[in-house]
């Protein structure tokens, strides 16, 4: 009996450097230590800055202006907050935020602009989780302009973007048909 107890004891031997190892491989990986060394990619031969932060869009608007250049070269100012130029012949993107809570606090921003007899893009932003929005435009005699888009409420967060016909000069109200009193704002075209 004693050469069987000898025998078990030999074939557990093994294993028990193994299960230190293994101890030791897992608490070092999970050391909170930070590597001694850092990367830091070679800065590439591009010309010039792009005048704007990597990483995604906040949508705020910035604290100061800065340029992009349009394809052929130039370098035209960027748009204003709210509104963004398109790589593709300068068309305005405009964006109108629901916040959560907006059905008492009201749509971000409550003024936009636009340029006269141009096409733009009108992006509504409705992060709110809480109750269902949508965004309308709405021509002087209160009738709608017709948009390209789903224009019926939905509860957020979601996006919907709608392609604007090109507009006469003058100003378009906007708003909430769900919450009209206090979700509204004011399209002005020049």
């Amino acid at each position: 009996m004693l050469d069987s107890e000898v025998s078990d004891d030999m074939r557990r031997l093994p294993a028990l450097p193994l299960t230190f190892l293994a101890v030791l491989a897992l608490a070092g990986c999970s050391a909170s230590a930070a590597p001694g060394w850092t990367y830091a990619p070679v800065p590439s031969a591009s010309a010039g800055a792009s005048g704007a932060p990597s990483g995604a869009p906040s949508g705020a608007p910035s604290a100061a202006p800065s340029v992009a250049p349009s394809v052929a070269g130039s370098v035209a100012p960027s748009a204003s907050a709210g509104e963004s130029a398109s790589a593709s012949g300068g068309a305005a993107t405009l964006t109108v935020t629901a916040p959560i809570g907006a059905a008492s606090s009201g749509f971000q921003p409550t003024t936009l602009e636009a340029a006269a007899n141009t096409a733009f893009t009108l992006t509504f932003d409705n992060q709110d989780t809480q109750a269902q929005h949508n965004l309308v435009v709405q021509k002087a005699d209160g009738s709608l302009v017709q948009v390209s888009g789903d224009t019926a409420p939905f509860q957020g967060p979601d996006k919907r973007v709608y392609q604007v016909p090109a507009l006469a000069a003058g100003a378009y109200p906007y708003i909430c048909q769900v919450h009209p009193g206090t979700m509204k704002g004011t399209l002005t075209v020049k």
